[in-house]
């Protein structure tokens, strides 16, 4: 009879750790959980930790409560000004609401993925290119609010979403980088005249200056001679009169000219002296003594 009992009891402790093996529920902390009892969400929601259900009565779901990172598949559009484009983003969103989350949505991952994916499409056609390549703040907060509005009712706020990549025609691509080259050979330009019209002004200001002082031209002439001189050019090319070349020539060929008779009965015939053609002198560049060179007047 013992005996009996013995096993008896034994039965009932292997059935009752059984039981309460099968009924609890270790909750972790970044999960809340969601408990169905026959069919009906209790609206307790189960904390982090250990907790008991019901045997073959209840049912816990469990909801991560984590911030959830989901790329969404690049999507092919054409904006406003009819350019076709491929545009990727990131969406990252949390569960606020854990019953809502289990109950109202069957899917709530595969429910924000295809929001996220209608709302991107549907930005895509409202904007424009400039806007996709430099405006992204203003389009990534009205992809938020697109997406917010569904998702509330869902238990799950967006925390942000943002736009990737924007893959362009090959041909769009050639057509801004001629546009980029263009408008760089713009500002080539107008920086040049700019600066030809500065120069310009400046030369304009030295010339007024020499004119009023015509000491300061022939001090010009002497720095630019030392300029020339000093990189050891074997010739030293000097400036001379265009007058003075004429009169030399006109003396060579003895056609000077004569005074008329007006001037015969006014005044006294001056001596007419024939100059003879004198040597031009060049220097060799080396401070040898220069060498002179007749110029030959027949």
């Amino acid at each position: 009879m013992g005996t009996v009992a013995l096993f008896v009891f034994l039965a009932v402790v292997v059935i009752a750790a059984g039981l309460w093996f099968s009924s609890a529920r270790v909750v972790r902390q970044v999960e809340r959980g969601v408990v169905f009892r026959l069919g009906r969400a209790q609206e307790r929601v189960r904390q982090p930790g250990l907790t008991m259900l019901v045997p073959f009565v209840d049912r816990m779901t469990k909801v991560n409560v984590q911030v959830i990172t989901m790329p969404v598949p690049a999507q092919e559009g054409i904006t406003r000004d009819n350019v076709t484009v491929r545009v990727d983003a990131v969406v990252y969103f949390r569960v606020i609401d854990q019953m809502r989350a289990a109950v109202v949505v069957q899917d709530y991952r595969f429910a924000i993925l295809q929001v996220a994916q209608t709302s991107l499409r549907s930005i895509l056609g409202k904007s424009e290119l400039d806007d996709l390549l430099s405006n992204r703040e203003k389009l990534n907060e009205g992809l938020e609010v697109m997406m917010d509005s569904p998702a509330t009712g869902w238990g799950v706020e967006i925390d942000r979403v943002e736009i990737k990549d924007v893959a362009l025609p090959e041909s769009m691509k050639r057509s801004m980088s001629r546009q980029a080259e263009a408008e760089r050979e713009r500002r080539s330009r107008v920086i040049t005249a700019d600066g030809e019209l500065q120069a310009s002004a400046k030369l304009s200001e030295a010339a007024r200056t020499m004119s009023a002082n015509p000491a300061a031209l022939q001090l010009r002439l002497l720095q630019t001679m030392v300029e020339v001189a000093a990189e050891k050019n074997s010739t030293l090319v000097l400036p001379f009169p265009v007058e003075m070349l004429r009169f030399f020539e006109a003396a060579a060929s003895g056609k000077a000219s004569l005074p008329s008779a007006s001037e015969e009965t006014h005044a006294e015939p001056a001596e007419q002296i024939e100059p003879e053609p004198g040597p031009l002198l060049t220097t060799n560049g080396h401070g040898s003594t220069p060498s002179p060179v007749v110029v030959d007047g027949s």
